[in-house]
């Protein structure tokens, strides 16, 4: 029997990412967004590098592209 091997789904939304990222850019220390949102310093700059200066209309293009290439 073979098993698909799936993903690991994300804990967080992109919209949730970038909302947090917002926060960070408005000058919410990281270390207190991390504490809040339970989430490591790592994660937060891994994202910031991977999201970093994108709004949320493109973070949502950016999903469906996802979603429609998967399908």
């Amino acid at each position: 029997m073979s098993e698909e091997k799936l993903m690991k789904r994300s804990r967080y939304t992109e919209a949730q990412i970038l909302a947090i990222l917002r926060q960070g850019e408005g000058g919410v220390p990281v270390a207190e967004l991390c504490r809040e949102h339970g989430m490591s310093n790592a994660s937060f700059y891994k994202w910031r590098s991977k999201y970093g200066g994108m709004h949320c209309t493109a973070g949502y293009r950016a999903a469906m592209s996802r979603e429609w290439t998967r399908r």
